[in-house]
């Protein structure tokens, strides 16, 4: 689900908390702490959280969600997965994902994960964000937003033909956001549901 920033409204805008290149050293150590601290803020002591992979495996660009879904589904006990290769979270079924969500796992903190476009010096930048995500705004649709936090890697440049761009999107970038941003969250949700020690593991 492409989400192309910046393109909310300004009351919609989100606060950025984090944002690193997936090639920088520690990127996911560091994307890892900011988000654990994130989740401790909104909600510390919780035993669930909801992992959103928003996307769709008919685009290169548009599959870094699925990916990351695809690599954290039934890995970390109380992190629910929804949106994967398999089974995809995106514009046709959102409503009715967001639905099921909502009966399924009330009171429980939700991460949203979605590719976006942007500017050429900012292709391969992860950014972290606090409130929820308004999918599909690139490519203007009008579509419920998702998340307590959320997080968005730069796949391409926009402007101009985003279904194009998104589908002639370098699959080797997308691979490696997505195994950092999968690595991040393996780190930060298992250290928030006390899976893991946060002090051997996150930076401090």
């Amino acid at each position: 689900m492409l989400n192309k920033s910046p393109a909310q409204p300004l009351l919609n805008r989100a606060l950025l908390f984090e944002r690193v290149h997936w090639e920088a050293p520690c990127a996911a150590e560091t994307l890892a702490t900011a988000i654990h601290k994130q989740l401790q803020a909104i909600r510390a002591g919780c035993s669930e959280l909801v992992l959103v992979c928003i996307g769709t495996d008919r685009s290169t660009g548009d599959a870094l969600g699925p990916i990351i879904g695809s690599q954290l589904i039934d890995t970390i006990p109380g992190l629910h997965v929804y949106g994967t290769l398999d089974e995809p979270v995106h514009a046709a079924n959102l409503v009715e994902k967001i639905e099921l969500i909502n009966s399924l796992h009330q009171g429980i903190t939700i991460i949203a994960v979605d590719a976006c476009l942007g500017r050429a010096e900012n292709v391969g930048y992860i950014s972290a964000k606090s409130g929820p995500l308004y999918p599909g705004t690139g490519v203007k649709k009008t579509l419920p937003c998702i998340g307590d936090l959320h997080i968005i890697g730069t796949v391409n440049v926009g402007g101009f033909m985003e279904y194009l761009v998104l589908q002639n999107t370098r699959l080797s970038l997308v691979m490696n956001m997505a195994r950092v941003i999968s690595t991040a969250l393996s780190l930060a949700t298992k250290t928030h549901l006390g899976l893991l020690e946060a002090s051997a593991t996150l930076q401090t």
